[in-house]
C-alpha cells in the first residue's frame, strides 16, 4: 500500500511538535524530525528526495514560515497574496498566478502570522487587527485578521530584492534611457526636492532606492519608513528609521510625522521619506522649505497633476484651519521636480513624465521636460513599445544646478 505522503507529513508535524523540547537548536530539531520519522515509517520505504521534503515541510512549519519558505525562496516571485489558508497567488512579472498549495488550517496560518509579527516585535489580534511589519530579509508585509477580513486572515508581502536596485537595472529593464538617467543624477547631486508618483505597483519605491543611490556618499541622510525597504549602499553616515503602530493598550504609536519632526534635530543633509500619505505631507514640505534640500518622496497618485492634488489633501490633514493659497504657497517652495511613474497595459512599468513644478507668485505651474510617447506603429493590445521623450520646454529653475557648478543643462 502506497504512502500517503500529505496525511504522513501533518501526523509527523503534529507528533513532533507535541513531543519536542522547545529548547532544542535548529540542528537538535531536524534530528529529532529525523528520529521521528524514522520511527513512524517502521521500515516502509520512502525515496531520499521524499523524505528531504518531509522533513523540510515539518522543520518549516516549526522554526520557519511553513509552505511560505518554498514561495520565499523563489526570486522570481516579487508578491504573495494570501487570502485566507486556501487562496493563495503570487505574482511574476508583473502577473498574478494562483499557488496550488495551501495552508492546513486556519490555526496553521494564524500561527505563521504571529510568528511574522513576534519576530519583528509587533502585536496583531482582534483588539488590533491591521498590522504593518516586515520578515527578517527586510520584505514588506501587511496583515489583516478576521473580523475586519471576511475571507479569513490575510497576508500580503511585497518581497524584498535582495540586491539594490540601481539606475542601471532601470535602465535595462528599459524604464528610461542613459541620458535622462544622467540628467537625474545631476537634480539629485544638486539638491534638487524630488516626489516619485505612480499607482500601487508601478515601482515608486524601487525607483526611489535607484535614485538615492545618486547622493553623495559622504552626506548626512536620514531614511523614515514604515517598514525599512531602502537600500542605499556605500553611505557611512546613514540613519533608518521606522515607524511603530501602538501596542494592545493603544499606547506607544511612533508615526512618520513624529519621525519627521524628530529628523530635523539630528542634523540631516537629506530627508528620505519612503512614503508620504497623510498629515505627515506638511511636516515634509516644511523641512524641504527650510533649508533640508535635496529631501526626495514618493506618493500614490495617478497623474502629475493629481500629485500636487493629493499633496493639498494631505497637508490639510495635518492644519484643517490653512488656507488653500497658503497650502499651495508650500507646495509651490518646496517641491522642485515630479516624476511619474506608471504600470501599463502589458504590466510593464514605465516613467511616463520628469515634470518641473514652477512657483509663479505662490501659484503652481508644471513645465513637462520629459514625456513618455508610445509608438502605435509598434505598439499592440499586449505590448506597449515608447520612449521616454524630451519636450520643447526648457527647464526654468537652474539655480541649483549653478550652485552645485553644474553648468549642463537638463
Amino acid at each position: 500500500m502506497a504512502l500517503d505522503l500529505e496525511r504522513f507529513t501533518e501526523e509527523l508535524k503534529s507528533e513532533v511538535r507535541n513531543y519536542l523540547n522547545p529548547k532544542f537548536s535548529d540542528d537538535e530539531l531536524k534530528e529529532f524530525i529525523e528520529e521521528t520519522m524514522d520511527r513512524r515509517l517502521g521500515g516502509a520505504y520512502m525515496s531520499i528526495e521524499d523524505r528531504i521534503n518531509v522533513a523540510d515541510t515539518v522543520f518549516s512549519s516549526i522554526r520557519g514560515l511553513g509552505m511560505l519558505d518554498s514561495i520565499l525562496k523563489d526570486d522570481s516571485i516579487t508578491e504573495v497574496m494570501i487570502n485566507g489558508k486556501d487562496n493563495i497567488f503570487i505574482e511574476k512579472s508583473g502577473r498574478l498566478f494562483r499557488v496550488d498549495q495551501s495552508f492546513g488550517s486556519d490555526k496553521e496560518l494564524t500561527d505563521v502570522i504571529q510568528k511574522i509579527v513576534g519576530d519583528a516585535g509587533r502585536e496583531v489580534n482582534e483588539s488590533n487587527p491591521i498590522c504593518d511589519t516586515r520578515l527578517k530579509d527586510g520584505s514588506r508585509v501587511n496583515v489583516v485578521l478576521p473580523p475586519i477580513s471576511l475571507c479569513g486572515p490575510t497576508v500580503t508581502i511585497r518581497k524584498f530584492s535582495k540586491e539594490p536596485m540601481t539606475m542601471e537595472k532601470l535602465i535595462a529593464f528599459g524604464s528610461l534611457t542613459p541620458e535622462i538617467a544622467k540628467k537625474l543624477e545631476l537634480l539629485v547631486k544638486a539638491k534638487y526636492n524630488i516626489f516619485i508618483s505612480g499607482g500601487t505597483g508601478s515601482g515608486k519605491t524601487t525607483f526611489l532606492n535607484a535614485l538615492s543611490n545618486y547622493i553623495p556618499k559622504d552626506e548626512r541622510i536620514i531614511t523614515i519608513e514604515d517598514s525599512a525597504e531602502l537600500q542605499i549602499v556605500g553611505v557611512e553616515n546613514l540613519v533608518s528609521l521606522e515607524t511603530r503602530t501602538e501596542n494592545a493598550s493603544g499606547a506607544g504609536e511612533i508615526s512618520i510625522r513624529d519621525l519627521i519632526k524628530a529628523s530635523l534635530r539630528m542634523r540631516p543633509e537629506r530627508i528620505i521619506v519612503g512614503e508620504v500619505r497623510g498629515a505627515e505631507a506638511l511636516d515634509m514640505l516644511q523641512a524641504m522649505n527650510t533649508g533640508h534640500d535635496g529631501s526626495i518622496s514618493t506618493g500614490h497618485a495617478n497623474s502629475t497633476q493629481d500629485m500636487i492634488s493629493r499633496l493639498e489633501t494631505m497637508v490639510l490633514q495635518g492644519a484643517e484651519g490653512l488656507p488653500l493659497e497658503a497650502i499651495r504657497q508650500q507646495i509651490a517652495s518646496a517641491v522642485d521636480i515630479i516624476i511619474h511613474l506608471s504600470r501599463l497595459r502589458d504590466k510593464s512599468r514605465k516613467t511616463m513624465e520628469i515634470t518641473e513644478i514652477i512657483n509663479e507668485n505662490g501659484d503652481i505651474r508644471f513645465n513637462p521636460l520629459y514625456r513618455f510617447v508610445e509608438d502605435e506603429q509598434q505598439s499592440t493590445l499586449n505590448k506597449v513599445v515608447g520612449s521616454l521623450q524630451r519636450t520643447e520646454n526648457k527647464m526654468e529653475n537652474t539655480l541649483k544646478l549653478r550652485l552645485a557648478g553644474i553648468e549642463e543643462d537638463i
